[in-house]
C-alpha cells in the first residue's frame, strides 16, 4: 500500500496504524501519529484502519536540555 510517511511516499504491506508502527520498528510509546489530519488515540492504534494514500504524521517525543 503506497502511503505518505511525515512527507514521504512509501510503500508498505500493512492494514493498520500499528503495522505501520512494527513495520518501521516505532515504540508506540514515543509517537504521537496523526492520519489525513486527524489525531489517533493511542487505544486505537491497533483498530485504525488504512487506505491507498492516506498521510501520516509521526510527531517523536524528545528530550533533552540543560
Amino acid at each position: 500500500m503506497q502511503l505518505t510517511i511525515n512527507g514521504k511516499v512509501e510503500n508498505l504491506d500493512v492494514s493498520t496504524v500499528m503495522d505501520v508502527l512494527k513495520a518501521k520498528d516505532i515504540d508506540p510509546q514515543l509517537v504521537a501519529i496523526e492520519v489525513n489530519t486527524q489525531m489517533i488515540d493511542q487505544e486505537n492504534l491497533e483498530t485504525t484502519s488504512l487506505k491507498e494514500d492516506d498521510k501520516l504524521e509521526f510527531l517523536f517525543f524528545m528530550g533533552g536540555g540543560a
